[in-house]
């Protein structure tokens, strides 16, 4: 459904992107991770067809982004990172002005303006001045106005920027439950939030695409690194046993018989931890692997 081919862009001499090339299936919800200036907006404000690449193409549904930029648009639901909005207007008012630059028809306009009120939860604030308003929900103004056409693709630049940590909970689940039937790429700071709502994950660094794996599968690029092992024996054991088990690098008590301990490679050392107990006449009483998470991953990915 959104496809990206060898996107370059050039702002002057700087290079903001250097062929990125990624695919978003019908259906998936995507996240796409990269420090500041990594390259996030710039990628996504290609797909949206805000401006065009320098080089590579740009595909939403097979349409080229480019030749194809107003048939794509009508496709798009895009909100920017910062969203652009009409201070002197009413919620209402800016959302049937941007009905009407959608296209939406005039007999299903009230339905689609009372639709993505109710879904933003705006009904309080529809009649009110939007410069009035907080940032939290001149947010929910931006996310309603991407929803306004019923759009099969989504473009999500920081969606839950501002918001408490309420409201952030609630655009989490609008977002997990408009993933059922469309197609989504969002940019994020928030981990938490890639977890609980992504399928895929894309983590950009310097321009160029550093990861594309499923969810399940991304912190299996931090197991060349080192594993570390929570082990509680059933009496006091040997830090000097335990260093010479092959491959470990540091044990430390944490108290009397729990220790934990640091391996490097990827051969898993839990069965050398049974073997040692066994040898050395101690039962374990428990054993937990700690697993990196998404933070570790994206730290080590961009240089953290």
């Amino acid at each position: 459904m959104i496809e990206a081919e060898g996107l370059t862009k050039f702002y002057g001499s700087l290079q903001a992107i250097r062929d990125v090339t990624f695919q978003v299936q019908k259906g998936e919800v995507v996240g796409f991770l990269g420090p500041n200036g990594a390259g996030k907006s710039t990628t996504m404000r290609i797909l949206a067809c805000f401006m065009p690449a320098t080089a590579g193409v740009a595909r939403i549904d097979g349409m080229d982004c480019f030749e194809k930029s107003l048939e794509v648009r009508r496709l798009v639901g895009y909100l920017p990172e910062n969203v652009p909005l009409y201070g002197d207007l009413t919620v209402k008012g800016f959302l049937q002005f941007a009905a009407g630059a959608k296209g939406v028809e005039a007999k299903r306009l009230g339905h689609e303006i009372g639709r993505v009120v109710d879904t933003c939860g705006l009904e309080k604030v529809a009649h009110r001045i939007i410069g009035h308003l907080s940032k939290g929900y001149r947010q929910r103004v931006g996310l309603a106005q991407a929803l306004l056409h019923n759009p099969s693709v989504l473009i999500l630049d920081e969606p839950t920027s501002g918001l408490d940590p309420n409201q952030i909970v609630e655009i989490r689940n609008l977002i997990r439950d408009a993933g059922r039937n469309k197609t989504i790429l969002l940019s994020t700071h928030i981990m938490q939030e890639v977890e609980a709502i992504c399928d895929r994950i894309l983590i950009i660094d310097k321009g160029v695409i550093v990861a594309d794996e499923l969810k399940s599968n991304i912190h299996s690029i931090m197991k060349r690194q080192k594993q570390i092992i929570l082990i509680e024996f059933d009496k006091q054991a040997d830090d000097s046993g335990l260093m010479g088990i092959s491959n470990v690098k540091n044990v430390h008590r944490i108290k009397d018989t729990l220790w934990k301990v640091e391996a490097e490679g990827e051969e898993d050392i839990r069965p050398a931890l049974f073997n040692y107990a066994v040898n050395n006449n101690l039962k374990v009483l428990s054993l937990q692997k700690e697993e990196s998470n998404l933070e570790e991953v994206f730290r080590h990915l961009t240089g953290g």
